[in-house]
């Protein structure tokens, strides 16, 4: 970080007085369950946002990022004015989210950079949110819990932004822990526990170079279906509130009340909530290769029931299941482009990641982006000394 607080006094002349640093995530497995009250097997990853931050004792915000150049300045009194495809939106968003918890939030000058690729699945925006709401909130003594923080970043695009998204990308970034999955459940919003990937595999991340924007996507469209689907299996069992309630059996019982949408969309949602669950036991045994398999099955499921795959994603997917090494494959994230993750043998990953490369560029004529990735540190925030 030192050259981050270097840059940062050069550029605005005057020292940095707080640091936070918050990763991206990786769904492994539970795709869409976060907001259906499921459960979701993911991991922050070691890239990462990293923010310095100090308070201007005036009104003016002004950011720079050091990661493309970019400059912005706002007056903190007009957080409340998002200005159309502006990654400070972000940063406002935590303002007002902020605000509307009674805390006073004054200017400040801040800086950042990351390593965490944009519009990729792996939760840029999350992990953007999350490292400035640690860092203003550390600068103007916002103390909250994790699970209060995960909702700022979430307020930030659900009524800032108008995206209808759950807590995974907040609380993956938050709650990560070196080396291990978390189990989450997202109608108690808690951690459960975390989850050890047998010895001998790591994950492969293989980027389709597909940008999505899930705010103009069908994502809103999805979780609708997820509703009325939910809805109306309550009424024939009652009880239920959300798809996590429904077992595969009850659901193919009540097929006959649901359009052949809601259908579809809730067969996804209930099977990525089973397979997380057996996921678990598998990883619990040891069996590595049963865990694989059903990655596999959540990436048929995402293209044939939820329809948030793309061509260059299953391409991918396909190309993992002919290459040596990898044992399970599927997207990850909100989908419509983006990444796959690959669970592939350890000494094989580097040559597994040429291949599947190398055979995508043949398809499409272009090169993806491979990161060897593994279970990172969750989000953390400090106070800088004069010294740094």
């Amino acid at each position: 970080m030192s050259s981050l607080t270097e840059r940062f006094q050069a550029h605005f002349g005057h020292p940095a007085t707080v640091l936070a640093e918050a990763p991206g995530r990786l769904e492994i497995l539970g795709n869409h369950t976060d907001y259906n009250e499921g459960f979701v097997l993911s991991c922050a990853v070691r890239q990462k946002v990293r923010v310095v931050l100090a308070p201007s004792g005036g009104d003016l915000c002004r950011l720079k990022d050091f990661r493309n150049g970019s400059e912005k300045t706002f007056l903190r009194s007009e957080a409340g004015h998002a200005i159309r495809h502006d990654w400070s939106n972000y940063v406002k968003g935590v303002i007002v989210e902020l605000e509307k918890r009674g805390f006073t939030i004054g200017g400040f000058d801040a800086a950042l950079l990351s390593d965490v690729p944009l519009s990729a699945g792996m939760s840029s925006s999350a992990a953007l949110e999350t490292a400035f709401g640690l860092a203003i909130g550390a600068a103007f003594h916002v103390d909250l819990p994790k699970e209060e923080w995960a909702r700022v970043g979430q307020g930030v695009e659900n009524s800032y932004l108008g995206l209808q998204t759950g807590l995974l990308d907040q609380f993956s970034s938050l709650f990560g822990q070196e080396g291990a999955l978390i189990l989450s459940d997202f109608r108690s919003v808690e951690v459960l526990r975390t989850v050890a990937l047998p010895a001998g595999y790591g994950i492969v991340v293989v980027n389709s170079m597909v940008k999505h924007n899930l705010v103009d996507s069908e994502y809103n469209t999805r979780r609708a279906d997820c509703r009325s689907a939910a809805e109306k299996l309550a009424g024939r069992y009652p009880g239920a509130v959300t798809l996590r309630d429904i077992s595969p059996e009850q659901l193919e019982a009540a097929r006959d009340c649901l359009t052949e949408q809601e259908y579809l969309r809730a067969a996804h949602v209930v099977g990525e909530c089973d397979r997380v669950m057996r996921g678990v036991a598998a990883l619990d045994a040891g069996d590595a290769v049963a865990f694989g398999q059903l990655l596999y099955e959540s990436h048929e499921s995402s293209r044939k029931h939820f329809a948030n795959s793309s061509p260059e994603q299953d391409a991918l997917i396909e190309l993992g299941r002919q290459t040596a090494g990898g044992i399970g494959a599927r997207l990850s994230g909100g989908g419509f482009g983006g990444i796959t993750v690959h669970l592939v043998q350890t000494e094989k990953m580097e040559d597994y990641g040429r291949a599947v490369a190398a055979g995508f560029e043949k398809q499409y004529g272009v090169v993806p982006e491979v990161i060897f990735s593994a279970p990172g540190a969750g989000a953390s925030v400090c106070m800088l000394t004069e010294k740094e």
